[in-house]
């Protein structure tokens, strides 16, 4: 060995090492007690995951649901409904989620506590992002059928796909496709369906329309 990579082996192995930055974890109710301002978050395995920030297109979609769903649900008093940041515990041993939309049935309310839904909620819409395709096919897919979730809607935006799956009688999901002519219907807001290319037209359909297509108004 030459004396010049001597002397550079000697000095590289002086150099401080940069310390590697560890994630402290921490419990479920300390998550649920520090303050993030409302950010997106998730607990997962005692990790603080953060949620980068969603596309117009996918707020836009998001924002369309929630206003649908909580009108019919109110409508026909059939439970409430949260978005996210508000969180769903489904088990013990589970994650803690922020689905983009959740339903909590009338008969279910007692699960839903002041910062967090505890147990599944009855109807769970994640909304793909490019970042997050694998995360809401495969964990949150095992989660939320694993938690206990009875309907769950996979809408993707970009690939103008929508996926509906619901609980059977063994607890496993199935995916229920539309009917022919694209209507989907959902299991857990009895009477509630949904023209799957509404969700991709650019702009939305009006929401008047929409309710007057459900006679609500």
């Amino acid at each position: 060995m030459n004396k010049r990579k001597q002397v550079a082996m000697t000095l590289q192995s002086a150099r401080p090492r940069r310390a590697r930055r560890v994630t402290p974890r921490i419990g479920y109710e300390e998550f649920l007690a520090t303050a993030y301002e409302n950010e997106h978050r998730e607990w997962v395995n005692g990790k603080v995951i953060e949620m980068p920030p969603v596309s117009d297109e996918h707020a836009d979609v998001n924002g369309y649901l929630i206003a649908l769903v909580r009108f019919y649900a109110e409508a026909r008093n059939l439970g409430v409904v949260r978005a996210e940041p508000f969180q769903m515990k489904t088990g013990p041993e589970l994650p803690g989620r922020a689905p983009d939309l959740l339903f909590v049935a009338n008969e279910n309310l007692p699960r839903l506590q002041k910062n967090f839904l505890d147990g599944p909620a009855d109807l769970a819409v994640e909304i793909i992002s490019p970042e997050s395709r694998t995360r809401d096919r495969g964990e949150k897919f095992y989660e939320y059928e694993a938690g206990g979730v009875r309907e769950y809607w996979l809408l993707d935006p970009i690939r103008k796909q929508a996926e509906f799956y619901q609980r059977d009688a063994n607890g496993i999901f199935q995916l229920v496709p539309p009917d022919a002519d694209g209507v989907y219907h959902s299991a857990v807001l009895p009477g509630l369906w949904l023209r799957v290319a509404w969700l991709f037209l650019r702009p939305l359909p009006p929401l008047l329309d929409v309710l007057r297509a459900w006679k609500l108004v």
